[in-house]
């Protein structure tokens, strides 16, 4: 593989991701797979925004009705649901990565976190169609830092160190909490800014960090499959192991994610290189009294067509747009059209 492809395969590969925040929604474009899969030793940043707008509710593989929110809830226990508007995320992630020869590397992810939330809030069976009035809706916007992610890479299985392996850490920077049923907060939650939830903290899983510490493994493979194509895939897991509300007296764990990407791209050119993924994610459900168990797991798969443009030889700008194929939402869950992602990466 030349050096162009090697830092092409960079550019794309430092795609941070970040899937619990939204439950089961997008930010799958590939795995942030911090190594940036070159073999070059050196330092490489990479800076990428993406902006989820989950505006459709859905449940299964079906669009949802509020109607069917309230008189038919995933909790049958709760006599009613939730009935959610909107919500808009907005990633700012800025990654680093060194590496001081041809098989390891270490990354950190700094990320920025922006979200606009609202909801009609809990409403009891039967439905009515004053429950959706306006002044039934209640919102809030957060933004701060969210989990940084530590991670190392291994590519020294082959001598044309296009296999690799990476383990890692998500830390708990990101502001975290959470309300109890008896109204008890725990951690420092966002609250509801206005309508009848004011003063109400935020979901759990909304606020800018899970509140657990994360252990992350995967693996990654790229090849020249031809004179003007080159294949790539990639896996990772992500699982909690440390839970700092159960800590604080809270009781919450966010779901593990699985993540699975392919994708090939299309070299004939040195200066634009069109590419397309396929985007795996299997969430499994949030637990504990402060999750929203019902309503957090999922399997979703997207189509990723985007390009790369080669300023120079260590200098690349990127963008994505990601459409799903197929969702299976357990419960109710707010769900995006698209999405997209664009961003710089840059060695040195």
């Amino acid at each position: 593989m030349t050096l162009l492809s090697r830092a092409l395969c960079a550019a794309l590969f430092l795609l941070p991701m970040d899937a619990f925040a939204c439950a089961t929604c997008g930010c799958t474009l590939s795995t942030d797979a911090a190594a940036g899969y070159s073999s070059q030793p050196g330092w490489r940043i990479n800076l990428d925004y993406s902006y989820i707008d989950q505006g459709q509710l859905r449940s299964g593989t079906d669009p949802a009705s509020p109607a069917q929110v309230v008189n038919q809830p995933s909790d049958p226990s709760a006599g009613g649901g939730e009935i959610e508007k909107h919500t808009i995320n907005r990633y700012l992630n800025l990654s680093l990565t060194y590496r001081p020869n041809t098989d390891w590397g270490f990354t950190v992810v700094l990320p920025w976190v922006s979200r606009n939330h609202t909801t009609y809030g809990t409403q009891n069976a039967p439905f009515t169609p004053t429950e959706t009035a306006p002044g039934q809706l209640s919102g809030v916007a957060l933004s701060g830092l969210g989990d940084v992610k530590l991670m190392a890479s291994w590519q020294g299985f082959l001598p044309t160190h296009n296999l690799g392996v990476q383990i890692g850490l998500k830390l708990p920077t990101g502001n975290d909490g959470g309300q109890g049923s008896d109204g008890t907060i725990y951690g420092h939650p966002k609250r509801f800014a206005y309508g009848p939830a004011t003063g109400d903290a935020l979901d759990t899983s909304l606020q800018a960090g899970t509140g657990s510490t994360d252990v992350i493994v995967g693996a990654y493979w790229y090849q020249a499959i031809s004179q003007d194509f080159d294949a790539y895939a990639d896996g990772q897991f992500q699982a909690a192991i440390l839970h700092k509300l159960d800590q604080a007296g809270g009781d919450y764990r966010p779901g593990n994610q699985f993540t699975v990407s392919a994708g090939l791209r299309y070299e004939a050119n040195p200066g634009w290189v069109p590419q397309v993924q396929i985007n795996l994610l299997r969430k499994s459900r949030d637990l504990g009294a402060l999750a929203d168990t019902f309503d957090t797991a999922g399997t979703v798969v997207y189509l990723s067509p985007g390009i790369t443009v080669n300023l120079r030889s260590n200098l690349q700008l990127y963008g994505f747009v990601q459409v799903p194929l197929y969702s299976h939402l357990q419960g109710y869950q707010l769900f995006p059209r698209w999405t997209a992602t664009a961003g710089v990466s840059a060695g040195f």
